[in-house]
C-alpha cells in the first residue's frame, strides 16, 4: 500500500510523522505502510524501487517491486532471514541464510554462493559490487563473543557448529562452564571452549586453522560466485557494507552483547573502514580497545579475558562508534549538496533487544533513529529521532519503531525502511513503514 498523506493507519500501528524531529529545513512523510519486515531498500539502474521482506514472519523471504498498483512480489522462497538485495547488470542478487542467489531478468533463480556459515546468531548479509566488478558481503559470527553457550538456541539443530576464524589462531584454552541443555550431555554442567562446538574443551595452545568462509568476515567473489576469497575478518556482525565515492569500503558492525557464557558490557557499535588483510579485533577487542579494559566488565560477572594467545595485529580504531546496543544497520552516503554535507553517511539504528542483550537491563535510550556520520571527523550527529527519544510503541506515538535501512535515490531524497512492531520476539506482519525525508528548497 503506497500512501502520500502520512496519516493513514495500519491495523496495529499508529503512524504520524509529526512525532519525528528533524533538523530545520527537512520534512518527513510516509511513503508506504502496511509492509512486513522491510529489511532493505534498493534502486535499480532504471530507478525502480525494490524492497526486501526478511521472511521471518512466515519463513518465506521475498523481493518486492514498487509498481503503479503498489508493491508486488517478484520473487520469493528465500531462507529467512533475507538480509539484502542488490541489482547489478540487470540481475538481482539476494542474500539469505547460507546463500547468495541471483534472480535473472526472466525471473529464474540461480544460487551463485552456498554453504556459508550462517547457522548461528548472525548471517551472511547484503551483497554490494565494488569498482573491480566483484561482489562483496559481510558474514556474521556464530556466537555473541566466541563461545557457544545457553544463549545459542540453534545448538539443538546444529550441535557441531561454532566460530570459524579467517586466519590461524592459538587459543589460551579457557573453559566456560554452563548447564547443559542437550540430551547428549546428561551431566548437569559442561565445559565449552572458544572456537569449538558446545561441550568441547579447548586446551591451552590449541591451534585452529583459518578458512576462507570465516565467521565475522568480509568476503568477495566474481559476479557469478566463483573465486570466493577472504578480504578481512575479526568483525562481529558486519550487517551492511557500502563503497563511498572514493571506492573505500565501509561496514556497520555490531558490538558484543551482555549475554551468554562470555558476556561483555558497554561494547560499542562500530563504523569501520574495511581494508584487505586487516583483523578487526573480534573476539578480544571492541571499538578498537581490549575487552580486558574495566569498562567492559558486566555487573556481577567476571572481567572478560582474551580468548586468543596471540593477536593477528593491533586492530584499527573505528571511524565512528555508537553507544552499546544502538544496533547500526543500513546506511548510505549523501551525494547531493542540496540535502546536506556531501560524503557524510546517514545510518539507521535499529535499537536494543532489551533485556535479552543488555544483561537484564531495561530499554536504553539509544538507537531507534537516523544518525549522520561526519566522515571528516568521525563525529556522530542525531539526524531524525522521535520527540520522545524512544521507539513509538513505548509511548503510543506514531514515529519510528525499528529503522533498519537508509537509502538515497538519484534525486537526493532519503528513504528509511522501518522494520515494524514486535510482540515479544515475534515481528508483527504489515506494520513496516517506508519513510521519506526531503530537504525544503
Amino acid at each position: 500500500m503506497t500512501e502520500r498523506n502520512g496519516m493513514e493507519q495500519t491495523p496495529s500501528r499508529k503512524i504520524d510523522p509529526r512525532d519525528i524531529q528533524l533538523p530545520p529545513g527537512y520534512t518527513i512523510d510516509v511513503f508506504a505502510a502496511g509492509l512486513t519486515t522491510p529489511i532493505n531498500i534498493t534502486f535499480t539502474g532504471k530507478g525502480e524501487m525494490l524492497v526486501a521482506d526478511s521472511g521471518i514472519t512466515d519463513g518465506n523471504g521475498k523481493v518486492l517491486k514498487l509498481t503503479q498498483q503498489g508493491f508486488t512480489v517478484i520473487a520469493d522462497g528465500f531462507n529467512p532471514p533475507l538480509t539484502g538485495i542488490t541489482e547489478y547488470q540487470g540481475n538481482i542478487y539476494v542474500a539469505h541464510r547460507r546463500y547468495v542467489t541471483m534472480i535473472l531478468p526472466d525471473g529464474t533463480k540461480k544460487d551463485v554462493i552456498e554453504g556459508l556459515p550462517s547457522n548461528g546468531d548472525h548471517h551472511n548479509n547484503r551483497v554490494v559490487f565494488g569498482p573491480d566488478g566483484k561482489m562483496y558481503f559481510g558474514q556474521g559470527t556464530a556466537t555473541n563473543s566466541g563461545v557457544v553457550g545457553l544463549d545459542n538456541s540453534w545448538v539443538k539443530e546444529y550441535p557441531f557448529f561454532h566460530e570459524y576464524p579467517g586466519g590461524r589462531i592459538t587459543l589460551k584454552g579457557q573453559g566456560f562452564k554452563t548447564s547443559s541443555f542437550l540430551d547428549s550431555f546428561p551431566d548437569r554442567l559442561t565445559t565449552t571452549g572458544a572456537y569449538v562446538p558446545f561441550g568441547i574443551a579447548a586446551y591451552p595452545g590449541k591451534a585452529v586453522d583459518g578458512i576462507t568462509r570465516a565467521n565475522g568476515s568480509i568476503l568477495r567473489a566474481n559476479a557469478d560466485g566463483s573465486e570466493l576469497e577472504l578480504v578481512s575478518w575479526g568483525l562481529r556482525n558486519p550487517f551492511r557494507i557500502r563503497f563511498d565515492r572514493y571506492n573505500r569500503l565501509f561496514a556497520a558492525n555490531h558490538g558484543i552483547d551482555v549475554r551468554g557464557s562470555r558476556p561483555i558490557a558497554n561494547s560499542p557499535d562500530e563504523f569501520q573502514w574495511i581494508r584487505p588483510g586487516f583483523w578487526y579485533g573480534f573476539p578480544d577487542f571492541t571499538g578498537g580497545l581490549p575487552v580486558t579494559s574495566p569498562q567492559f566488565k558486566p555487573e556481577g560477572k567476571p572481567q572478560p579475558t582474551f580468548l586468543l594467545a596471540e593477536h593477528p595485529m593491533q586492530p584499527p580504531r573505528p571511524v565512528a562508534t555508537f553507544p552499546a546496543h544502538s544496533a547500526v544497520m543500513g546506511f548510505s552516503f549523501n551525494e547531493s549538496p542540496a540535502f546536506g554535507p556531501v560524503g557524510d553517511a546517514y545510518i539507521a539504528e535499529f535499537g536494543a533487544n532489551a533485556p535479552v542483550t543488555t544483561g537484564g537491563k531495561q530499554l536504553p535510550r539509544v538507537g531507534h533513529r537516523i544518525s549522520r556520520i561526519d566522515m571528516q571527523t568521525g563525529q556522530v550527529h542525531v539526524f531524525a529521532l522521535n520527540r520522545s527519544g524512544l521507539p513509538a510503541s513505548e509511548t503510543h506515538g506514531g514515529g519510528f519503531e525499528r529503522p533498519i535501512d537508509a537509502v538515497f535515490d538519484v534525486s537526493g531524497v532519503l528513504y528509511v525502511a522501518d522494520f515494524g512492531l514486535f510482540a515479544g520476539k515475534n515481528a508483527i506482519p504489515e506494520t513496516g513503514v517506508i519513510w521519506r525525508v526531503t530537504k525544503k528548497a
